[in-house]
């Protein structure tokens, strides 16, 4: 199992500048790409202060003069709110100015208060027949001239310019979580971003077995890779724990307002709904976004990291954007590299050892 991290610019309050914002997100970018992680996505977003990301590409290319290694990712565009000439170009432009590094990562979208702003008030589940008609109609664009005539779509023959750098094209990932979807993306080649959010660890392997069926039903398409991302902070000491629940509770109630588009946001900042309308739900009772997220010290992040080895997950990617301290946020993936990755390099050694042939 691989490691990547998800990280966007974040404020909370006007009084935390955009200097310090776009600084804390350099840092921790070179501290993953020098601490071995594969992946960096970063999301779109707009309007929101909490998740500054209205073009994910301009950030990619950005980061990616700044470190190395490291893969790129978008987790994940709108699918939306793009037009596929525009999101061909752009993507492939972006793999040839981060040297290759890029992966392709879409969804249908999630925030209805965005969907309301850029997608003229859009219900967000219908996203997903755009996701669906944009993905193959880039990877034809990506390929060479193409004519488009769908139901959300039209235009006459063109190309993508430029074309991608990494060929036939950088890798697609297709954000997942209901069974068609699963099946739909695995069918075009597509590799899976899912999340459980803040369900209990017996969704993970609900989200494996999705993956499973998916993979066992499209035989003729070779596997793909299975990412999975949850809310996650590793601390010293073990009464650390407290911190990180109080900062996902808070990220949530501005999570619920997005989602439902129920509360207010002023400039930018999204009120959180008050904490009475989610008291009481299992999500926001702390024993179980403890138990729940990865939250814990470097031992107990193992433990709860062997469930997702043991459904399937190839890629366990760290969601620090959920206002936690900066520091803290360093830390995690300090603690990560030092203590918790080792161990999962280790491991691997030792499979592979175990299912090398023994000479006659």
């Amino acid at each position: 199992m691989k490691f990547a991290v998800s990280l966007t610019m974040e404020r909370f309050s006007p009084n935390i500048s955009m200097e310090a914002v776009k600084n804390n997100l350099l840092q921790l970018a070179r501290i993953a790409d020098e601490g071995g992680f594969e992946t960096l996505w970063t999301a779109e977003h707009h309007t929101l202060e909490c998740t500054i990301s209205p073009n994910p590409f301009q950030t990619l290319v950005w980061l990616g003069q700044h470190t190395d290694r490291i893969r790129l990712g978008t987790s994940t565009l709108v699918a939306p709110y793009w037009n596929p000439i525009r999101l061909a170009g752009e993507s492939a432009l972006c793999d040839h100015l981060t040297n290759g590094r890029l992966e392709f990562g879409i969804a249908r979208g999630s925030y209805q208060y965005e969907f309301d702003r850029m997608a003229g008030g859009m219900p967000q589940q219908e996203g997903v027949a755009y996701m669906k008609e944009i993905v193959p109609a880039v990877k034809r664009l990506w390929a060479g001239d193409y004519a488009h005539d769908g139901n959300y779509w039209n235009f006459p023959v063109t190309a993508a310019v430029p074309k991608p750098l990494q060929q036939p094209h950088p890798p697609i990932w297709v954000a997942a979580r209901d069974p068609g979807t699963f099946d739909w993306a695995i069918a075009n080649g597509a590799s899976i971003l899912s999340t459980p959010l803040s369900a209990p660890a017996a969704e993970i392997h609900v989200l494996g077995e999705k993956f499973r069926k998916a993979v066992s039903d499209h035989p003729e398409v070779q596997r793909p890779r299975f990412m999975m991302q949850r809310r996650t902070c590793v601390y010293d000491k073990p009464d650390g724990w407290e911190l990180a629940v109080k900062h996902s509770m808070d990220y949530g109630r501005a999570f619920e307002n997005l989602m439902q588009n129920i509360g207010t946001v002023r400039k930018g900042f999204p009120e959180a709904v008050p904490y009475e309308t989610v008291k009481g739900k299992d999500n926001y009772n702390p024993e179980n976004i403890r138990k729940n997220l990865m939250f814990g010290t470097p031992d107990e992040a193992i433990e709860k990291l062997l469930d997702y080895e043991a459904a399937g997950v190839d890629q366990y990617c760290l969601g620090l954007t959920f206002n936690l301290p900066f520091e803290l946020q360093k830390r995690t993936l300090e603690l990560f590299t030092k203590e918790i990755m080792p161990f999962f390099a280790e491991r691997e050694k030792e499979q592979q050892l175990r299912q090398k042939p023994v000479d006659a």
